[in-house]
């Protein structure tokens, strides 16, 4: 490449062909990367594990409504050329299943194994905004804490991110009125901006010491003000196309005033409590505990033993199981549980974490089996507020 021995620091800008963007995979894997990246799976564009940039979504788009996803073609060859699929990056850094303790008899004796494995180093490509402020809530729960979860740190540590700007607005996305999005600001060691007219190309940021040193050794060359004039283009131009919009002033207070608004019980009554909302929501981090036993065969040496397991894994606010206190649940009705997740994520999460735990994703909108709309329910909410307020008085 041309621009061979240009160094960078975060800040600086380059520009990458769309025929070097191998080379830039490549250099991930020889630091001992295992590459995260969107591809296709089961109809959906999902991060997931992949080789290299064959196996990127080229050329395909996704159209998306309130419960309603569909994959479609594009009249391009654009690898980034669509929203956001059910996955974020939560599954990456707050696992499913993780197991926290292992506890063996034999014989007489006990002995214990904690979960000491090393995480493995991820390399993200693909991460949008939003995801990037999820993670950012998610930070404040899981390392800003009290208590700092260790297994979350240490994979957070291990991560590499690759960001990518949007370029096409999804049909539920409402980042703009979040203010997560469509343009990442930070988070990202790299991030691209699809660029299609003039070439098929990247402009690339550098975030951190380690994109910058990645970048270096690939020789890119640095941006022109063509190319970066044409990447903010491309940000503009997608923050005008969101498919939905949040109003956020005062909402706080709005649903604290509105705790017993019959939108409640208009919403409980279409609500199946299946809890895709929550699973995939980027920020929801509700879990729960299990113990598994087993018992295993005789050994040659000690005869039988005995193995317990303890699990965290992730649960949901709207299982009967997640309130459950002796003598029952404190959710015990859908309102409550539905009332229960939005006022949180709306609220009472600013109150705990400084920050909605909202990032207008859009995912509890598109994968809702019955296609409860988030935006909807909260101006539903706002629409009647004055109402209850003077039922009240």
């Amino acid at each position: 490449m041309s621009g061979a021995g240009t160094s960078f620091q975060p800040g600086d800008r380059a520009v990458l062909g769309r025929q070097e963007l191998p080379a830039l995979l490549q250099g991930l894997r020889e630091e001992g990367y295992r590459l995260i990246g969107p591809t296709l799976r089961g109809g959906a564009i999902v991060y997931d594990e992949i080789q290299g940039v064959e196996e990127l979504p080229a050329g395909w788009t996704e159209q998306q409504e309130a419960g309603r996803y569909r994959l479609s073609r594009r009249a391009d060859e654009a690898l980034f050329g669509y929203a956001v699929g059910p996955r974020s990056l939560k599954h990456l850094l707050f696992v499913p299943r993780l197991r926290l303790v292992q506890l063996r008899r034999r014989g007489g004796s006990i002995s214990r194994t904690d979960e000491v494995e090393a995480p493995p180093r991820l390399a993200v490509l693909g991460a949008r905004a939003c995801d990037l402020a999820a993670v950012d809530v998610q930070d404040r729960v899981f390392v800003d804490g009290a208590t700092p979860d260790p297994d979350y740190v240490a994979r957070r540590r291990s991560l590499f991110v690759i960001a990518v700007q949007c370029g096409q607005a999804g049909g539920t996305c409402f980042c703009v009125s979040m203010r997560t999005g469509p343009r990442a600001e930070r988070g990202f060691d790299l991030a691209l901006t699809e660029l299609l007219d003039g070439g098929h190309r990247f402009l690339v940021e550098v975030g951190s010491d380690a994109g910058a040193s990645l970048l270096a050794r690939l020789g890119a060359p640095r941006a022109g003000e063509d190319d970066v004039r044409a990447a903010f283009e491309v940000s503009r131009r997608t923050a005008t196309r969101m498919g939905r919009e949040l109003e956020t002033d005062g909402i706080k207070e709005l649903f604290y005033r509105n705790l017993e608004h019959p939108r409640w019980d208009d919403v409980a009554e279409r609500c199946l409590a299946c809890t895709n909302c929550t699973l995939a929501c980027p920020t929801c981090f509700c879990s729960t505990v299990e113990d598994v036993s087993a018992l295993a065969g005789p050994s040659v040496d000690a005869g039988p033993s005995e193995t317990a397991e303890r699990f965290r894994r992730w649960d949901s606010c709207f299982s009967l199981d997640h309130s459950y206190l002796h003598g029952g649940s404190v959710r015990a009705s859908r309102r409550a549980r539905y009332r229960q997740w939005l006022t949180h994520k709306l609220a009472t999460w600013i109150e705990q974490f400084g920050t909605s735990g909202c990032v207008g994703c859009g995912r509890c909108i598109t994968w809702c089996p019955v296609g409860i709309d988030i935006t909807e329910e909260a101006a539903a909410i706002r629409a009647g507020d004055g109402a209850v307020a003077a039922g009240k008085g």
